[in-house]
């Protein structure tokens, strides 16, 4: 089933942020419905940097071909803002298609952009983001990719505002809306209030960020469509690798950290190694 197909079923969909083919392939396996693919968590992983625009298209690129290899699940794709104008969007919008995307994600901040939950961004003009809006929908080759439409409006121009431009981006032929950084739960409603009825809505959930962290059930009952946790995998990652490297550091061995850990052998398995080395064996022409 296509990520178009399932929003127009029963159900939020509840999407984790992935970075690498690692954790899709986890995310995956654990029976989510589609998957996010965080620009900020491949800053933060690839590049050891904030998210503050630093993330190149071709490396946003190459980062989703590898997951997309892996994994069958939907993909969203966070593509900040689209590298650059109008132009720069047509080519992204086909390059992540043929990647891989199920949806692609553009926003209307002006560069160098900056994380939705940090201060001091800035916007472009509605128009030129409207604009930016049907450059994606003219350049994707197949009407089932999804162009998400985010506006981090909110927390430059305020509530009222950031929901007339995302109008705006609606009428241009966005898939999806996105209102970045709501600040509270009727902030929530507002949105849903205006546009549930009418396009699936995107609720971003960041642990310690502007928005408030609600359980999905919660996200549904307000009428959100997707809700995604983009920067919880990372974090996660960050604290057991602190506590992993404070064990070995104080223990110089491994030993004492070893019931957090799965071993090798099923690691092997996780990866499908035996599996894959079966493959191998078929192209042996060593015997023939």
């Amino acid at each position: 089933m296509t990520l178009k197909e399932r929003l127009a079923g029963r159900g939020i969909v509840l999407a984790p942020g992935v970075y690498d083919a690692f954790t899709a392939m986890l995310g995956e396996r654990a029976g989510f419905e589609a998957l996010y693919l965080s620009g900020a968590s491949v800053a933060y992983t690839r590049l050891g940097r904030p998210d503050i625009g630093l993330v190149t298209e071709t490396e946003l690129e190459e980062t989703l071909s590898r997951i997309a290899e892996r994994v069958t699940t939907p993909v969203i794709v966070d593509a900040d803002t689209g590298f650059g104008n109008a132009l720069n969007v047509q080519r992204t919008v086909k390059r992540l298609e043929r990647a891989g995307a199920a949806a692609i994600q553009l926003e209307d901040q002006s560069l160098p952009k900056r994380c939705g939950h940090l201060d001091g961004k800035q916007l472009v003009s509605t128009a030129e983001m409207r604009g930016k809006v049907k450059a994606a929908v003219d350049a994707r080759a197949n009407a089932g990719t999804l162009i998400i439409a985010r506006t981090d409006a909110v927390a430059v121009e305020g509530l009222a505002p950031a929901l007339e431009r995302a109008e705006g981006y609606l009428a241009a032929g966005a898939d999806v809306l996105f209102v970045e950084a709501l600040r509270s739960e009727a902030d929530m409603r507002a949105a849903t209030a205006r546009f549930a009825a009418r396009v699936p809505l995107l609720a971003n959930m960041v642990e310690g960020g502007k928005t408030p962290v609600l359980p999905v059930a919660d996200l549904e009952r307000l009428g959100f469509s997707i809700a995604i946790f983009p920067g919880g995998t990372a974090r996660a990652a960050a604290f057991a690798f602190a506590e992993y490297f404070a064990s070995l550091k104080a223990h110089g061995t491994t030993a004492p950290y070893r019931g957090r850990m799965i071993d090798f052998d099923a690691l092997q398995q996780l990866l499908g190694t035996a599996d894959m080395l079966a493959l191998g064996k078929r192209y042996d022409d060593s015997s023939a």
